[in-house]
């Protein structure tokens, strides 16, 4: 077996076979891939944004996940945000505030959490040292990225009003930002057109030599602290030092028959394997795929997992999470049992238009076996980039609820919930099948909609990532334009609302590996401009 790599964008599919070809492992891949999509897709993850990955090492007994989760600032208090509030986006990922403090500037950040837990799986899973890992991603910084359709078309996403700024506009907010995003005549650069940062390549190449320590407590968290005060941030140098990675068993779920292991909450796992647990009481293989019923059933266990997880899916440091009630068998019957009798789940929401989340993915096998699955992201971003330091940082306040009192809402050092699911299906002992995807609230529903695809329906990696998906997360069924008309209208005629996307490909984008009879194959979702790589 050869390894192989699939990723959100080649160049950072690239960087992580590079690394494979000279002897490294799926971790040391991974966190190649993992800076250097901070490099070619700067506005979907960085060394200033969070994330969390799943590893498993079978041969050496090692099967863990780590967290390192973007925290509200020390100084943060539950109810600063509660008078400014004014809705949340249909999809639930964002909350909004009148003044858009939370979505723009120095108020949205939190304390970042990517280069510990890149660091942290490095030195604890894997075989080479953190220069010789970032070593392509920092040439790639060198050389210049060139922007790619899915970055162009992000950049470009106009919000209509619907209360979250514009994408353009925090590339505008530093002048970073304004140097390296646009021409000298103010126009945003065009896909096909090369960016230029060589602050990210020096920062970088200083956080290659000086490790996690120069970050957290050393001379690039003095630069960072300095600027985030000037700027209004609620972080201080204790957000920064007091920094953890936290390290967790993963969840563990049934489905078919299979074992699938995913990241437990604050993150996302819990809600799949609720949501994959429901619909195992339903022969969707006895179903035309895609079909009026088959979608119906899809939307209302969505529905039934997304009333869940607003309810319940907080960090677990903070909140109970009764995660034993929602993953058990009785609760999964139950439910199913009321999407048979034709009962429709009711999901509050405000009604306000999607947001595709900024958010990239990694999966990595190699040739022993060994296994890994990391979702990272800025949340959205926050427009600031220190100067001199060439990142953006995360904008991961926005998820937080400005409500107290609720399952998400603000607290000091607090982890806000997170849809990634990084996700396994095992036979046996080893992963046979490695999933992730970026998007938001739509993770869990890609993710699940890709493994059905390929245990129920039989299809290849490439086909079950590219499939056309629906999402139920509000009331209305939300599907891709590559849904039959036909269908739409019998989900119509049974009461449903329905909302057809203008984008073939909708709805997060699943990236995966499949391991048959000792074969790796991959797929990556054509939404963004990834592929599959082997050795």
């Amino acid at each position: 077996m050869n390894g192989m790599v699939v990723a959100a964008q080649p160049e950072a599919a690239e960087a992580g076979v590079e690394v494979l070809r000279r002897g490294g492992n799926a971790v040391d891949a991974a966190i190649a891939c993992a800076f250097s999509q901070g490099v070619v897709d700067p506005q979907m993850c960085g060394i200033a944004g969070f994330g969390a990955m799943q590893i498993c090492l079978p041969q050496q007994g090692v099967h863990t996940v780590l967290e390192f989760f973007a925290r509200a600032p020390l100084a943060a208090t539950p109810d600063m945000w509660e008078k400014k509030f004014i809705g949340q986006s249909r999809d639930g990922f964002v909350f909004l505030l009148d003044d858009q403090s939370n979505d723009c500037g120095y108020g949205a950040i939190g304390a970042p959490g990517n280069v510990a837990g890149y660091c942290e799986a490095l030195s604890r899973f894997g075989t080479l040292p953190l220069a010789e890992v970032m070593r392509p991603a920092i040439d790639q910084a060198h050389r210049g990225v060139m922007v790619r359709p899915y970055m162009h078309y992000y950049w470009a996403m106009d919000h209509g009003g619907d209360g979250q700024v514009n994408v353009e506009d925090k590339l505008r907010f530093s002048e970073t930002g304004r140097q390296v995003y646009f021409r000298p005549d103010g126009t945003m650069k065009k896909s096909g057109e090369v960016l230029r940062n060589p602050e990210m390549a020096r920062t970088l190449e200083r956080l290659a030599a000086g490790g996690a320590d120069s970050f957290y407590r050393g001379e690039l968290a003095l630069q960072m602290v300095a600027d985030l005060e000037r700027g209004g941030s609620l972080l201080r140098a204790e957000d920064f030092a007091q920094y953890r990675v936290k390290e967790k068993a993963p969840v563990w779920g049934r489905y078919r028959g299979h074992r699938i292991a995913s990241n437990p909450p604050p993150a996302g796992g819990g809600s799949l394997l609720e949501l994959l647990q429901i619909l195992e009481h339903f022969d969707l293989a006895g179903l035309p795929h895609n079909g009026p019923e088959h979608l119906r059933i899809l939307a209302e266990a969505m529905k039934w997992m997304t009333v869940d997880r607003d309810a319940h899916m907080g960090d677990p440091d903070f909140v109970d999470v009764p995660l034993d009630r929602l993953l058990s068998a009785d609760y999964a019957a139950a439910l199913a049992a009321r999407i048979r009798s034709g009962e429709k789940a009711h999901v509050m929401r405000a009604e306000e238009p999607k947001d595709p989340p900024d958010t990239t993915v990694v999966c990595v096998i190699d040739k022993d076996g060994n296994a890994v699955s990391l979702t990272h992201t800025l949340g959205i971003p926050s427009g600031v980039i220190t100067p001199g330091m060439g990142f953006m940082y995360n904008g991961c306040m926005s998820g937080f609820d400005p409500r107290p009192g609720r399952a998400a809402s603000i607290a000091p050092g607090k982890s806000r919930a997170s849809a990634m699911a990084p996700t396994m299906l095992f036979e046996g002992d080893r992963p046979s099948l490695v999933l992730g995807a970026p998007g938001g609230t739509y993770i869990v529903p890609a993710i699940a909609q890709a493994l059905m695809n390929v245990v129920d329906f039989g299809m290849s990696m490439s086909d079950a990532v590219a499939a056309p998906r629906i999402v139920a997360l509000s009331d209305t069924i939300d599907v891709s334009n590559r849904i039959p008309h036909g269908v739409t209208a019998a989900l119509e005629a049974m009461g449903y609302p329905v909302a057809r996307s203008y984008q073939s490909y909708a709805f997060g984008a699943a990236h995966g590996l499949l391991v048959k009879d000792g074969v790796i194959t991959g797929g990556a979702d054509p939404q963004r401009d990834g592929m599959a790589m082997a050795v």
